[in-house]
């Protein structure tokens, strides 16, 4: 069986789906790797180290012809400036996985349903231990919540330590995290190493021992939060009523704050706004608001993504490239999920797709020229499950 590993074409995706030791991990379990030359270059992974170990460089073309399995870090559906190129390129029976946005974007599912391409959604992994070293999602937000931080301090007038020196005494920065998942407690962790003073709130009062372990103080507002996590551990999206209520006893916590981190996201919906005009003007000038949900709208009000705003003398970063910023380890770390997810799904060296799988199920968008995931396809409009998916 041979893998293809395409050149990333996103605008400032720097990321490569497999690294050269993935690779040869593959190699080793009997496939065939072929990689598009000069695809780990922005990463760091140079054309001679697959070669070394044992991977195939070819031109983009060949790849996708050659190749049975595909691995990408974007697919067509979560790269929309080339995703429709790379779309006529793929073929029937090919098997894709990688990120998608599926259910950001049903309809690029549906497209590759139509090439009579068996694609897998990685960030649709379910969140079970077994799963943990094919997570995605889990693994790029810890870079993310780190390169959060370090803009944040880049950008904000003032060191985040406290330093004690002939010139007096320096107090250290405030930070405040919105939102305790997997990026939101990187940024506390990583803010507190910086010298910060850090606090954080989340919806979901069972994440204040996590909050408290890596040194913040965890914010608690008087709202009812029965039934704020799903089953799958995110937090669930709230009623009009519940944001408004939750934005009124935020504003102070803002104020008082000069980093602003957000985080909160719920999976294919428009991020919910917890930061308003309102809160930013009450922010001193200065103060900075790294937005981690600018992709899918954003958590302040004011944020533009991939724009800096500034309002009221309050900067506020909508990058959604921020993981790709640290390119090798992001690199390192999703090869590792994705070569992960490919093994468990080889029996004897070729692919053995078992529907009693939570994982294989959980991810399988599309296959024999049908969307088969039932979510998608209740996006989509198609009805109930097909193809036996739980």
């Amino acid at each position: 069986m041979i893998v293809g590993v395409p050149r990333e074409t996103a605008a400032r995706e720097r990321r490569v789906a497999l690294v050269p030791a993935a690779a040869h991990a593959l190699v080793k379990a009997g496939l065939k790797v072929v990689v598009e030359r000069g695809s780990g270059d922005a990463s760091g992974y140079p054309d001679a180290e697959y070669v070394a170990k044992r991977a195939r460089l070819a031109a983009r073309d060949e790849v996708f012809a050659a190749a049975d399995v595909l691995l990408q870090v974007r697919g067509p559906g979560a790269a929309p400036d080339g995703g429709a190129v790379d779309l006529a390129r793929l073929r029937s029976g090919q098997t894709l996985i990688g990120m998608h946005d599926p259910l950001g974007d049903p309809g690029a599912v549906a497209r590759l349903a139509e090439r009579g391409v068996t694609a897998f959604a990685l960030e649709l992994v379910p969140r079970i231990t077994r799963a943990q070293s094919m997570d995605v999602l889990s693994s790029m937000a810890t870079l993310a919540g780190y390169q959060a931080v370090l803009e944040a301090a880049a950008r904000l007038p003032r060191l985040f330590p406290m330093l004690m020196t002939a010139a007096g005494t320096l107090a250290p920065a405030k930070v405040f995290v919105v939102g305790v998942g997997v990026a939101g407690l990187q940024a506390i962790a990583t803010a507190k190493r910086l010298g910060a003073v850090v606090e954080a709130y989340d919806v979901r009062p069972a994440v204040r021992d996590q909050v408290q372990s890596v040194g913040a103080k965890f914010v608690e507002f008087e709202l009812e939060t029965a039934g704020a996590e799903d089953q799958g551990g995110y937090a669930k999206e709230q009623s009009a009523d519940f944001l408004r209520r939750q934005q009124e006893q935020m504003q102070a916590v803002v104020a008082r704050n000069d980093v602003v981190v957000t985080t909160a996201a719920i999976p294919g919906k428009k991020a919910p706004v917890l930061v308003t005009a309102a809160m930013v003007a009450a922010m001193a000038p200065g103060s900075v608001i790294v937005d981690l949900a600018a992709e899918r709208g954003g958590n302040c009000e004011l944020t533009r993504a991939d724009e800096t705003v500034v309002a009221h003398g309050v900067t506020i970063l909508g990058d959604t490239d921020l993981v790709s910023r640290k390119p090798f380890h992001a690199s390192q770390m999703y090869a590792k999920n994705a070569e992960t997810f490919l093994r468990s799904l080889l029996k004897d060296g070729a692919l053995a797709i078992d529907l009693a799988d939570e994982v294989t199920a959980g991810t399988l968008l599309c296959r024999g020229g049908a969307v088969v995931h039932p979510r998608i396809r209740e996006l989509l409009g198609l009805g109930g499950a097909e193809g036996g998916q739980a």
